[in-house]
């Protein structure tokens, strides 16, 4: 591969350690590498999602994130949180003014509450390297906040995510360049482990005969666009190293936009009723933000997860109608579809749902066989209209108000977690 004219800037990829068990010492007056530190969503919920976990909470009681409540032993070290958004979310925020302190605030992309790209171009004369400004910030950010980080360094944004992912987050630092990829990115397997390939991608490459970072980037990419589409192009050329993407916009670009939302619910639901109210409160949600971009869509689905116990696996599917749509019931209605065909009558823990196919909103056509259809378009934006100005909860269906309903419960929430 020529890399003659490719990206090659001083980007780094900084993730905070265990950020909210960090947040959590540093308000407790812990240590996070001493403390067996456990930030739990809700403790009244034996099954809920273990957030954050210190390091010694992962090694010494084999606990990290994504354990359940329950499976936490009874142990009189260990110290257990409620997670606190708002303050995480503030602290954030002074981290990356901080970080605003050695860069302008345009050379930063704040990936996520915990993980933020920086680019360091033009910082040598002030505070010496790229590499030396790097681990400056580092020590800015553990003297200030007494939070530990992990700095991956690359040419490009996705060279840094893969330097933090693989290598900085054992080391502390590591710093990728473009002659490191068949040394360091190549032996990757399995591919999953490389940012960008989730589960499915790796077991449909597999399948291609194509095991590791290094058997991507060899394989014949007419195939891999034969097979994938655009995607097929930009994995090929990721396990290479190569990233055209600028900082702040998305390492993958998905072709196709749609608009999504997923909730864990706080208890088994077992009958179709039930699961049917979270369904519209989503529903709502999700169409909402397509009205507000100004979008409709055709393709509906409905992903559902049954309870650890259950002895059947949730399914994940959609259905495309004739005539795009943002109205509400229009993807209730679909949903429901979609649940009463594959719903097996296990308890659901987890449901998604989501609308894609975009097109803008102006391309709706008209129906001379649905009189209706324009006062039902004025509903959607009226409420959305009430809840923008007196809150999300100011305008409810009444199922939200039955014991199934969580979107009252959800709006005292920041980020499905207590603030």
């Amino acid at each position: 591969m020529n890399y003659e004219g490719m990206p090659d800037k001083p980007i780094v990829c900084i993730d905070m350690k265990s950020f909210y068990a960090s947040c959590i010492a540093m308000l407790e007056g812990l240590d996070i590498l001493k403390d067996p530190i456990a930030v739990v969503g809700n403790f009244s919920q034996p099954g809920s999602v273990v957030l954050a976990a210190s390091p010694v909470m992962k090694e010494r009681f084999k606990i990290k994130t994504g354990n359940r409540r329950y499976e936490i032993p009874k142990h009189p070290d260990i110290k257990l949180f409620e997670p606190k958004m708002a303050f995480f979310i503030q602290m954030s925020m002074s981290i990356t003014k901080l970080i605003s302190n050695y860069v302008p605030p345009e050379a930063i992309h704040v990936y996520s509450v915990d993980e933020s790209f920086v680019d360091l171009t033009g910082t040598e004369k002030l505070w010496g390297t790229a590499e030396e400004t790097a681990k400056e910030i580092q020590r800015a950010i553990l003297d200030q906040f007494n939070v530990p980080s992990a700095v991956g360094m690359g040419p490009n944004m996705l060279m840094a995510k893969l330097a933090l992912d693989l290598d900085a987050k054992k080391t502390g630092f590591a710093k990728w360049t473009y002659e490191d990829v068949p040394t360091k990115l190549w032996p990757v397997r399995p591919l999953s482990e490389m940012w960008g390939i989730g589960k499915q991608m790796e077991a449909n490459l597999n399948k291609m005969g194509i095991q590791t970072v290094g058997g991507l980037a060899n394989a014949d990419l007419d195939e891999l666009e034969k097979q994938f589409g655009v995607m097929g192009n930009q994995l090929y050329h990721h396990a290479w190293g190569i990233d055209l993407s600028k900082l702040g916009e998305p390492l993958v670009k998905n072709p196709s936009l749609s608009f999504g939302k997923g909730q864990m619910l706080m208890r088994d639901y077992y009958t179709r009723n039930e699961i049917s109210v979270v369904l519209l409160e989503m529903c709502e949600d999700v169409m909402k933000r397509a009205r507000d971009a100004g979008f409709v869509g055709r393709t509906i689905s409905l992903g559902l997860s049954y309870s650890r116990n259950a002895m059947t696996k949730g399914f994940h599917r959609s259905k495309t109608i004739s005539a795009p749509t943002n109205e509400t019931l229009e993807m209730y209605k679909v949903c429901i579809e979609l649940l009463d065909e594959h719903f097996a009558g296990e308890p659901a823990r987890q449901l998604s749902v989501r609308i894609s196919n975009l097109d803008r909103e102006h391309s709706i056509q008209l129906d001379l066989f649905d009189e209706r259809k324009p006062q039902r378009q004025l509903i959607g934006p009226t409420m959305d209209a009430i809840r923008n100005k007196f809150g999300a909860t100011a305008l409810l269906r009444a199922v939200s108000y039955t014991s199934a309903g969580t979107a009252i419960g959800r709006d005292r929430l920041v980020g499905g977690h207590l603030a």
